[in-house]
């Protein structure tokens, strides 16, 4: 059990996007890396436990960075609560920006390939991790999925995380940027709920704007919450379906790239 979060960590699952077979990949506990699973004497601190955990899995993603700097490859970890519509907004966005953008996704859930078959459908490669019963990506999770994936330089590799707005924000992955998903059919508190996720994030996105005559969400309240967990957290308003607010979200994305990637 995951001493932070009280998830499995065993039993993760690293689907390619050509063969379609599962591949284990078992947390080995004699390298370096960390989540303290069993082995606990009863007088043991749990919090002791959960800074190790935290600390092991920081080490690897520096590891999981410096190996994503020197190949070119720009990985962005998207989060966000189940339903936010990360995956309609994955599709569209590899769909828009693929002829553009060499495009990879690793796909975070606890089970099933069905957002990996959805992304697949587009033409971009995409890994599934399934986590089992754990609640968050974590570094060497990622690093599997990099492996299965094998970017090529210049790639702009999305990591869906699996939904959850508490857990993926205490996991670094090795990412560029992060990146979190509200929806207007959720609550506008969500920010004051969970601060932490909002404190880590580098843009909000504030999805499904389209429904906003149908629904009641304030989004200047839920911005303002936000910011009171990050005060200069960027916000984009966006309609993954309609398209509202994608020329802004595409820009940003294009800030990332290292020279010469792109148009």
């Amino acid at each position: 059990m995951c001493a932070t979060c009280g998830c499995a960590g065993t039993g993760v699952r690293v689907t390619g996007p050509d063969d379609g077979h599962n591949h284990d990949h078992i947390h080995n506990h004699d390298q370096d890396h960390g989540h303290g699973h069993g082995h606990v004497d009863a007088g043991t601190h749990t919090v002791d436990l959960a800074v190790d955990v935290l600390s092991a899995n920081d080490r690897l993603a520096e590891r999981n960075r410096r190996a994503l700097v020197e190949r070119g490859v720009i990985a962005i970890n998207l989060m966000s609560s189940p339903g936010s519509g990360k995956t309609t907004l994955l599709e569209r966005t590899v769909r828009d920006l693929g002829a553009e953008l060499p495009i990879g996704v690793l796909e975070g859930d606890q089970e099933t390939r069905l957002d990996a078959e959805r992304i697949g459908a587009t033409g971009v490669p995409a890994v599934q991790i399934n986590t089992g019963a754990g609640c968050h990506l974590d570094a060497d999770m990622v690093d599997a999925g990099l492996r299965a994936l094998a970017p090529d330089p210049g790639t702009l590799v999305f990591v869906e995380n699996v939904g959850n707005l508490v857990c993926p924000a205490l996991f670094d992955l090795g990412e560029r940027a992060r990146v979190v998903i509200m929806s207007v059919t959720e609550g506008a508190d969500k920010p004051l709920k969970y601060p932490h996720m909002f404190r880590t994030a580098d843009l909000m996105l504030v999805n499904k704007i389209d429904l906003l005559p149908y629904v009641d969400f304030d989004v200047a309240r839920c911005v303002d919450y936000a910011r009171r967990a990050r005060p200069d957290v960027p916000v984009l308003e966006i309609s993954a379906t309609r398209g509202d607010g994608l020329d802004a979200w595409y820009s940003y994305l294009r800030t990332l790239l290292p020279p010469g990637v792109g148009r």
